[in-house]
């Protein structure tokens, strides 16, 4: 398996590949059918084009298919402060590794190494992982904004 930055003629395979990780996921135990309508509505080729402009965009390649993906980028223009997004692994990938393997990428790159605080938005299913991973609700409080819950980690 390989990370590397997304090429833009690779940002279709990934919307199709996150909507794919969306209906296979567990995410209808938590959310009503609007949510995934959002997401799905959300996943398209200009979101996912700016959300790797706006800092980095990674893939994760196995035999150069695209498994998953994640990005990382500045806490509203912080530089103390990055946030970790979009993070998604394909169906027959999920509970293989491949997740943590991407967090510990995002930890690695300049943006989470320049921050002394990275806050993830997670799905109510991914709390778990992510707790695992040393991320803490944000403020010591379940905080639900947006669809998602804050979770943050202090590096």
């Amino acid at each position: 398996m390989i990370i590397e930055l997304i090429k833009e003629s690779e940002i279709q395979e990934v919307c199709d590949m996150i909507v794919r990780a969306c209906q296979y996921s567990d995410f209808a135990k938590f959310y009503p059918q609007s949510s995934f309508d959002a997401v799905f509505e959300e996943t398209n080729y200009e979101h996912i084009k700016q959300r790797a402009e706006y800092g980095r965009f990674y893939v994760i390649k196995d035999n150069r298919k695209i498994i998953g993906c994640g990005g990382i980028a500045a806490y509203w223009d912080s530089i103390t402060e990055s946030w970790i997004h979009t993070i998604f692994v394909a169906p027959e990938y999920q509970r293989k590794g491949v997740g943590r393997k991407i967090i510990e990428f995002l930890e690695n790159d300049e943006y989470a190494k320049r921050a002394n605080r990275i806050e993830i938005h997670s799905a109510m299913s991914a709390i778990p992982f992510y707790r695992k991973l040393g991320y803490e609700h944000k403020d010591g409080q379940l905080i639900y904004a947006d669809g998602h819950f804050d979770l943050e980690k202090f590096v």
